[in-house]
């Protein structure tokens, strides 16, 4: 059972999961919710019930034009949606049994659509990552940008998931997508074909000197195996210093983290703490070995599309280590989602957030580099990489 650390993707995601059960009827309509399923130690207000639920359900029966549109089904599923709505959490989301099917297939790394990882931020909807080698990339769309409309629907108060749902279809068909960037002065269209989308682990090459320049792209299963088979080959090689590129990286799995950067650290020291906020203690994940990177001089690169288990290796390393960040602020997601089986459909529910080894928060945060640069227009057109030169001063000075 493995911690799933990224916001919603269109690559990767798998979750925590367990069952649960909900039964209705017409004929036993509940007022008050049953004994046991609120929890009074928490302070929950004492005494109300769901009458006016069913008032409201029993007028839209009695009084609403069209009866061939009432689905009772899907009735419950609306009230579900936005109960959980309304706890104003963008990763806190119910999916009904479609959408949950969609999502668990997605384990599988391999799927069909555009290549980009999404997620809200500052309430509106937003790339935190084209892919490596995918469509989103090759049609010029970068972290940051905000989906407008995903063809001819709007995005505002859409979730991930419901973005996630329309953006996905058969490989072969076009999306539009209309795209906002900061200094534009009116958003664009970007017309995408949709390809099945599987996304490289890792590469490394060497640089200047003694350099070795190695790109992350994603913490999927296969990372662990890849970066294992890179950092013996490194070691191998005259290479005795390093870039690590977490640029444009959304993320992955919790335990795939901790063993990269057991690589880097010392074994026992902290790579991240799980803070569920009160509810229980902190959880604290370390460095298991086997720390064989840990004499090489060290710099990390990100991004704003650096999210999730990214920004807990980048934080890891400058808490510990005293490793220099350059680039951009990270994405700043730092939740824990589980996904709970209801009878009908998945809840999934953030239930902690991630912590660096000092303590601060990287949820709504990031990371901020030590040494900022950001990639101008210019830079992109010209196929110029400032940040990658910038470090590639820094670590040889190192």
């Amino acid at each position: 059972m493995r911690k799933i650390i990224i916001p919603i993707f269109l690559v990767v995601s798998v979750s925590m999961a367990f069952g649960a059960g909900f039964y209705f009827a017409k004929s036993q309509v509940p007022v008050a919710p049953p004994e046991g399923i609120i929890n009074t130690d928490l302070g929950q207000p004492q005494g109300f019930d769901f009458s006016l639920f069913w008032e409201a359900w029993a007028v839209l029966e009695e009084k609403f034009v069209d009866h061939a549109k009432i689905d009772y089904q899907k009735m419950i599923y609306g009230a579900i949606e936005g109960m959980v709505s309304a706890l104003k959490d963008p990763y806190t989301v119910f999916m009904p049994p479609d959408d949950a099917k969609i999502f668990k297939e997605d384990v599988s790394g391999a799927f069909q659509g555009v290549g980009m990882e999404i997620g809200i931020r500052d309430g509106a909807l937003t790339i935190i990552a084209p892919l490596e080698g995918t469509p989103a990339q090759r049609a010029g769309l970068r972290a940051g940008d905000k989906i407008i409309k995903i063809n001819d629907v709007s995005s505002a108060n859409m979730t991930s998931d419901e973005a996630v749902k329309l953006i996905r279809g058969p490989q072969g068909t076009e999306i539009v997508l209309t795209i906002f960037r900061e200094g534009w002065s009116q958003p664009k269209e970007f017309k995408i074909i949709r390809e099945v989308i599987e996304v490289p682990s890792l590469k490394w090459e060497q640089k200047e000197g003694d350099i070795v320049y190695l790109k992350l792209y994603q913490f999927s299963e296969t990372a662990r195996s890849a970066f294992n088979k890179a950092a013996v080959e490194i070691l191998n090689s005259p290479n005795k210093k390093m870039i690590l590129d977490l640029r444009n990286n959304p993320g992955g799995y919790l335990e795939i983290a901790q063993d990269i950067a057991g690589w880097f650290l010392e074994k026992g020291q902290i790579v991240t703490v799980e803070d569920f906020g009160g509810k229980e203690e902190n959880k604290d994940y370390k460095a298991n070995g086997p720390s064989k990177l840990l004499s090489y001089p060290l710099v990390v690169l990100i991004n704003q599309g650096s999210a999730s288990a990214s920004e807990i290796l980048a934080g890891a390393l400058r808490d510990n280590r005293g490793v220099q960040l350059i680039g951009e602020q990270s994405f700043g997601k730092g939740s824990v989602q589980t996904l709970e089986e209801l009878s009908k459909g998945s809840l999934k529910i953030t239930v902690a957030k991630w912590l660096t080894p000092a303590g601060q928060t990287i949820e709504g945060e990031g990371l901020v580099p030590d040494t900022k640069i950001e990639l101008t227009e210019e830079d992109y057109n010209q196929g110029r990489d400032p940040q990658l030169d910038k470090a590639i001063e820094i670590i040889k000075a190192l």
